[in-house]
């Protein structure tokens, strides 16, 4: 492994320490040798989290971003040590936890030290009192479902990279399960939690069930991507493990069937723990051996609970889906989900055929939802080059839907991956913006969406820029992430 031969987009970008053997000493003293490197091989494994281009990138010799060194504290007093050194110094510090990020947040463009969380991976309590579970943030997804399960107990927050992602990831990235609809996204599931600030103070929010002490810091820190703090502890809703499970499935006509059957569901105050829609072409990608679902847009339910509850949500939805026209597919659909929800082999298998490709997900409100719909994928497939442009509806509320497409495309000649990539981006996030949604809806903000940033948030944006400078004056932690559009001056590839 020679790091040398890898283009660094970001050269320019970086931080440079100017004494890193008295650095490395330093980082050495704080968390003791076996805990800090600067080897290639650690260098490069932590240069990419999971932003789909940069499998592109990769495979071409080309690297997002380059790392001075990898740690790995175990306290808090040592993430403490650390950042106090990095202040000093005027080192970047970018937090990272499993790396399942699609939108560049846990990328160190500036260099700097990465700060792995995997070894705060303690599951401390478990409250059946108050339904709690207390955790150290770096402790796997998938590890603590399989803990509460065998508990009697669900965190009903189950991502797609469950197998792959943190708590601490999680609520930095303010993330969506996939039975979001019953349980809430991580916002609505996180009680209380610890907080390490970019100077090395540690502060708490107590858990509790609801107070009206003032405005709410505590959510500020939910979704700030490593940027205003590091999460090291949090406590976490849980619910007893479902008593049963109805699976639903129902084809309908048009997307706007769909829509309008989910809608009607949620409006009756009835909610499956998960609803997602996939239209026509998703439909056919993941469900073409449903003979009902042929040329149709395709819905599949999850109810659970209490028996006689999911008894009844699974009438109701029944009655509703007949009701705006939904053909009954019965419970394979849904057991087909279930064995292929984790797998995401488009994400690996495009880059052999040269293909650009990424996920954008958006948040919208009902009344224009089957118009801003039709809008992207309009707009999307008028951008040469694009092959595939598809969406699914995975999280709803009674009041809007989290939509979530699917881009695939072959740069046109003259035109580089990057350039194809950022106009597609910009096609599809200027279609929401000028339709009154949102331009992200789950994976944060990160590199990707940052140049949106003052667009979304109007003048608001310079409020949050200003509590940024307030808590990080040296601008150390995760510079480069939600507050600058990075790539406008990197990303010549």
């Amino acid at each position: 492994m020679n790091l040398e031969d890898f283009e660094l987009i970001y050269k320019n970008d970086r931080v440079e320490i100017k004494d890193k053997k008295k650095v490395k000493a330093k980082l050495i003293d704080i968390l003791g040798e076996e805990n800090v490197s600067d080897d290639e091989i650690d260098i490069f494994a932590y240069s990419r989290d999971t932003t789909l281009i940069n499998t592109n990138w990769t495979l071409q010799g080309v690297l997002v971003s380059k790392p001075d060194f990898i740690t790995w504290p175990e306290t808090r007093e040592q993430i403490t040590g650390i950042l106090k050194l990095a202040n000093d110094e005027k080192i970047p510090v970018t937090p990272f936890a499993e790396g399942s990020g699609v939108v560049g947040g846990a990328l160190a463009i500036h260099g700097g030290i990465i700060l792995d969380m995997k070894k705060f991976n303690k599951i401390l309590e478990i409250n059946d009192t108050d339904l709690s579970v207390t955790v150290e943030t770096g402790v796997n997804g998938m590890n603590l479902e399989r803990y509460l399960n065998a508990k009697g107990y669900t965190g009903g927050h189950v991502p797609q990279s469950l197998y792959t992602s943190s708590v601490g990831g999680w609520i930095a990235h303010k993330a969506a399960g996939q039975f979001s609809t019953k349980y809430g996204k991580i916002e609505d599931i996180v009680m209380g939690m610890e907080v390490i600030l970019p100077n090395g103070d540690i502060i708490e929010f107590k858990p509790i069930a609801r107070a009206s002490t003032g405005p709410q810091l505590d959510k500020f820190f939910i979704g700030n991507e490593g940027t205003l703090g590091i999460i090291t502890k949090a406590t976490l809703k849980i619910w007893p493990y479902p008593e049963k499970r109805g699976l639903i499935s129902y084809a309908f006509p048009t997307i706007e069937d769909s829509l309008e059957a989910t809608r009607h569901i949620l409006r009756q105050q009835i909610y499956p723990a998960v609803m997602r829609i996939y239209d026509a072409d998703e439909t056919e990608r993941h469900f073409g051996h449903i003979k009902e679902a042929k040329g149709k847009v395709m819905v599949v339910f999850v109810c659970e609970g209490v028996e006689k509850l999911v008894d009844l949500e699974v009438l109701i939805t029944r009655e509703t889906c007949e009701k705006f026209k939904g053909v009954d597919c019965g419970e394979e659909p849904v057991e087909h989900w279930f064995e292929t929800r984790f797998k995401v082999t488009d994400t690996s298998s495009t880059p052999t055929f040269k293909l650009v490709f990424d996920t954008i997900e958006i948040g919208f409100l009902w009344d224009k939802a089957a118009d801003m719909y039709h809008s992207v994928v309009e707009a999307t497939k008028n951008v040469k080059g694009i092959v595939l442009i598809t969406a699914h509806v995975s999280h709803f509320y009674p009041n809007g839907v989290g939509f979530y497409f699917t881009f695939a495309g072959v740069p046109p000649k003259g035109k580089g991956d990057f350039e194809f990539y950022q106009e597609v981006w910009n096609t599809i996030i200027k279609a929401v913006e000028d339709a009154g949604g949102s331009f992200g809806h789950h994976h944060g903000v990160g590199i990707n969406r940052s140049k949106w940033m003052p667009v979304e948030w109007g003048k608001s944006f310079e409020t949050i820029k200003a509590i940024k400078k307030l808590l990080d004056p040296n601008n150390i932690l995760n510079p480069g992430k939600i507050y600058e559009d990075p790539w406008e001056k990197g990303g010549d590839n």
